[in-house]
C-alpha cells in the first residue's frame, strides 16, 4: 500500500508579470515570477512535512497549488493516488471536505462581519452537512477542543472582540471542522504573541493525534519547525536544495543554505559565538533568477560550475537529498 497522502512531481508556477500594452507590444516577451519553478516531493500519512525558506521562495504558493487554489502552470500533484490538475471544479469541490488551510494572518481570513461560530461552521452549509441547532452543536463541540471556551458565548463574538491567540485558535478550528486528511499550515503561530505560540504548537500536536491528520507545515522560523515536523525540505527561490528527516537536516545540515537558515536560530546562551556566516545579500529577483545554482550569488562556497550548471537533488542517505555541486563532486 502507498504510504504517501500528497505525491508532487515537476510542479511549475510562474505567474506573468502584468504589464501595459504598450511595454508588452514593445517587448514582444511576457516576463514570469517563477514562484515555483519545478519542485518533487511526497508527504506521508500522519506526517508533519515541513517546508522552510526566507520570504519569496515559494513556500505559500507551494501550498496553495497543492489544494489547488492557484492552477499550477506545470506539473503534476496526487492526492491519496487521484491526480487532481485534471479534477473538474466539481469533483474538486467534493475533494476540498478532505483538505484544507490555516491561512498566516486570522485578521484577514476572517470575515470582520460574520460572527466567529458562523464563519467556523460556514463550510457545513456549503457543504450541505449542516444546520442550524446541529451546525452549532457541531461548532461549539470544536471550540472547545481548540480551547475557545467559553464556547458558548464565544459563538456568537465578532472577530475583533477576540484576542490574537483566539483568533488563530478559530482559524484552525475553521480549518479542521470539516475532518479533513490534509491540513496544510501556513505560519500558523506567525501573527500570535510570542507568549502564547508554544501553546499553539502544543494544540496542533493533540489534534493531529486526536483527528489522524496530516500536516504540510510552513515556515520561515526553523525554531519552531523543530518542535512540529517529522521531515523537512528547505526551498530557495522556487527550488528544494535540501530534504530529509528533521533530526538529519538539523544535525547534518549539508546545503550552504541550510547552514544558513540554522545558523540564523537563536540559541539561549549568550557564550555561544556562531561559527557559519549568514548568507550575504537579499534573495534575487525571482523574474530573472541567476543561472545554474540559484544560491551561488550568495553562496560562500561557490564554484565556477555553480554559476553555469543546475545541481539536481542528490540522495546522501536514505531519504536525505542535497542539491550542491560540492556534494556532487563529492560522489563523483
Amino acid at each position: 500500500m502507498n504510504d504517501n497522502l500528497v505525491e508532487v512531481r515537476g510542479l511549475k508556477k510562474w505567474f506573468p508579470v502584468q504589464t501595459s500594452l504598450v511595454e508588452t507590444i514593445l517587448a514582444r516577451k511576457i516576463d514570469y515570477v517563477r514562484a515555483v519553478d519545478g519542485i518533487s516531493f511526497d508527504i506521508r500519512r500522519g506526517e508533519v512535512f515541513g517546508l522552510a525558506g526566507e520570504s519569496g521562495s515559494g513556500k505559500t504558493t507551494t501550498g496553495r497549488l497543492i489544494l489547488r487554489l492557484v492552477e499550477p502552470s506545470e506539473g503534476e500533484i496526487r492526492f491519496a493516488g487521484k491526480d487532481i490538475v485534471s479534477l473538474g471544479s466539481r469533483q474538486m469541490r467534493q475533494l476540498r471536505r478532505r483538505m484544507q488551510i490555516i491561512f498566516q494572518d486570522p485578521y484577514a481570513s476572517l470575515n470582520p462581519r460574520m460572527k466567529i461560530g458562523d464563519g467556523i461552521g460556514h463550510a457545513l452549509e456549503i457543504h450541505g452537512i449542516a444546520r442550524g441547532a446541529t451546525k452549532r452543536e457541531m461548532v461549539i463541540n470544536l471550540m472547545e477542543k481548540v480551547g475557545l471556551t467559553p464556547a458558548a458565548t464565544l459563538y456568537d463574538k465578532y472577530p475583533h472582540q477576540l484576542s490574537g491567540g483566539q483568533r488563530q485558535r478559530a482559524v484552525i478550528a475553521r480549518a479542521l471542522i470539516m475532518t479533513p486528511e490534509l491540513v496544510v499550515a501556513d505560519e500558523p503561530i506567525a501573527m500570535a504573541d510570542v507568549s502564547v505560540r508554544a501553546l499553539l504548537l502544543e494544540l496542533m500536536i493533540r489534534l493531529k493525534e486526536e483527528l489522524e491528520l496530516t500536516y504540510l507545515y510552513i515556515t520561515h522560523d526553523l525554531a519552531t519547525a523543530k518542535y512540529i515536523c517529522d521531515r523537512i525540505a528547505i526551498m530557495y527561490l522556487g527550488k528544494i536544495v535540501e530534504v530529509g528527516q528533521l533530526k538529519e537536516v538539523y544535525t547534518s545540515p549539508l546545503h550552504p543554505y541550510t547552514q544558513a537558515l540554522l545558523s540564523a536560530v537563536p540559541v539561549p546562551d549568550p557564550h555561544v559565538r556562531r561559527e557559519k556566516e549568514l548568507p550575504k545579500g537579499e534573495i534575487p529577483n525571482p523574474i530573472n533568477p541567476p543561472p545554474g545554482c540559484r544560491f551561488h550569488p550568495r553562496c560562500p562556497y561557490v564554484m565556477d560550475i555553480c554559476s553555469v550548471e543546475e545541481p539536481r537533488l542528490i540522495e546522501i542517505e536514505e531519504g536525505h537529498r542535497v542539491g550542491c555541486h560540492l556534494l556532487n563532486q563529492d560522489r563523483s
